[in-house]
């Protein structure tokens, strides 16, 4: 049974760019259960598809990725979060994993980048 992701960026760019390595093969054992534009909605979508794996931005409207990833935690501690933000300071990360991110990811990235640390969130 493949896992499941949920892509959360408030830029529709980096969100499709995200889902075309899950859909071409490069991800082998990751379905798309839900696509999220901000915080809020995406803290909706994980209620209720409870995805296993979160790509999660941090910069974003209504509901910025450091919260929502607090939430997601306490509600689904089973679900692994990988931050892909352009912030890249050591604080930022270090607050995003201690509010239960699992791995931070810099943009820009490339995409053998992206696909080594969602691969290992899998294991």
């Amino acid at each position: 049974m493949p896992r499941q992701l949920m892509i959360v960026d408030d830029s529709m760019i980096v969100r499709n760019r995200i889902a075309r390595l899950c859909s071409d093969g490069r991800l082998a054992g990751l379905a798309i259960v839900a696509l999220a534009g901000d915080g809020a909605q995406a803290l909706e979508l994980a209620r209720a598809k409870r995805p296993d794996l979160v790509t999660m931005d941090l910069t974003m409207p209504h509901m910025d990725g450091e919260a929502c990833i607090e939430a997601i935690a306490a509600e689904l501690p089973d679900t692994r979060i990988l931050v892909v933000s352009a912030l890249s300071d050591k604080a930022t990360a270090l607050r995003a994993l201690l509010k239960g991110a699992h791995g931070f990811l810099h943009k820009p990235f490339k995409d053998e980048d992206l696909v080594c640390a969602l691969t290992e969130l899998m294991d």
